[in-house]
């Protein structure tokens, strides 16, 4: 298999924050919210606003060693903060408020997993085959929730926000996939990621958020015929790395749920 490249100059030149100014907020009220989209938009704002957390642990690997890699993570870090930003203005201009928990604390368990997450990365060369492959699952995964919450819930205000959120996720989500279809060309390097992954991966979120909240979001977004088929496409997609054909992910996931 040959990988196709990713064009690092055009993903820069095309970075920036969503367009706040250009959504319509006194238009938000104008339109029912059901309290199922309102619980799921406390959910992804909180995941969104979390990314520096996610960002801190990757300071201590060999991912930041890549000259891509680093300049990728800044931009990165930089519209997921906004897609945060705009989120929790949504819920205040639809009249909620949300909850803002302080970004320095880390349970015991995240704790040990940075500490892990790093020491693998030492011991192992070819660590960023794993973080690339775990990018690439969590932010198709998460493009895909968005467009399931903007097909369930009919409010246009939501569906420009979350379709202008949705083109940053999706060029994310390109990046970490080229990255990982390179780095996975090794077999050996395949086997051991795949593992991992089996082993150890969640949806985005679990760990952060109560796991009634993760199981709430899986059902909401996932649950029903078209949230199911949803699911599997985000399988499939994943399954064209080299090495993860047939790799349980999402939709296993949601049945052991």
């Amino acid at each position: 298999m040959t990988a196709t490249l990713f064009d690092l100059d055009a993903y820069i030149s095309r970075s920036r924050a969503v367009d706040i100014p250009a959504i319509a907020w006194d238009q938000v009220l104008r339109h029912p919210l059901p309290q199922e989209a309102v619980r799921a938009l406390r959910y992804m704002q909180d995941i969104e606003s979390h990314t520096i957390i996610y960002l801190r642990t990757l300071l201590d690997t060999r991912a930041i060693d890549d000259p891509e890699v680093a300049t990728f993570l800044a931009c990165w870090l930089y519209e997921e903060t906004f897609h945060g930003i705009a989120l929790a203005r949504f819920l205040r201009a639809a009249g909620y408020d949300i909850e803002l928990r302080p970004r320095s604390a880390m349970s015991m368990r995240q704790a040990i997993e940075a500490r892990l997450t790093s020491w693998l990365a030492y011991a192992w060369p070819d660590f960023v085959a794993v973080h690339m492959t775990w990018g690439a699952i969590n932010e198709l995964t998460t493009l895909t929730g968005y467009r399931r919450l903007a097909a369930l819930v009919d409010h246009p205000v939501l569906r420009d926000l979350l379709d202008r959120i949705v083109l940053d996720e999706s060029r994310h989500f390109f990046f970490y996939f080229k990255q990982a279809e390179q780095r996975l060309q090794h077999a050996a390097t395949a086997r051991v990621a795949r593992a991992i992954v089996e082993r150890f991966w969640a949806p985005v979120g679990s760990g952060v958020q109560p796991v009634g909240e993760t199981r709430f979001l899986a059902r909401y977004l996932f649950g029903g015929v078209d949230g199911r088929a949803a699911a599997r496409k985000v399988d499939a997609i994943i399954h064209d790395l080299p090495g993860f054909a047939g790799v349980p992910l999402l939709d296993a996931w949601i049945d052991r749920i």
